[in-house]
């Protein structure tokens, strides 16, 4: 694997309860809404669920996903190809944190950003609709 060994530990406060963010992380119809520009496989099931692999794509990066752990307030997906390491996920009533460790040419810590940023987006955006 080309590329540099990086980590990041993000926590944000967020608007959202704790059932909100689990769907918006667990569920693949809502996940694909918000984690834009990144595009996941087709075909993926309702929820992700341990043992499920999948492939999303940044650009022409090609990232294959195995999900570790899925639970209540919890996701592990162990990643390789753009990049070889794991992103870990823990939520709570009013916060998420975001965990990434791997080797990539890409910049996870600014990838790592920008995601809780349009996830918080997606999470005002759908409370507004209510």
């Amino acid at each position: 694997m080309l590329g540099i060994f990086q980590k990041s530990h993000l926590r944000i406060e967020i608007e959202a309860s704790e059932a909100s963010l689990r769907d918006s992380l667990l569920r693949p119809a809502q996940l694909k809404q918000w984690l834009w520009p990144e595009r996941l496989s087709t075909g993926l099931p309702e929820r992700l669920e341990p043992g499920l692999k999948f492939t999303s794509w940044l650009g022409p990066v090609e990232i294959q996903h195995y999900v570790d752990t899925a639970e209540s307030n919890c996701l592990r997906l162990l990643l390789s190809k753009g990049v070889d390491g794991f992103h870990e996920w823990y939520w709570g009533d009013g916060w998420i944190q975001s965990r990434i460790e791997g080797v990539s040419a890409l910049p996870l810590n600014l990838g790592q950003t920008l995601t809780l940023f349009r996830l918080r987006e997606f999470i005002k955006a759908d409370k507004k609709q209510d």
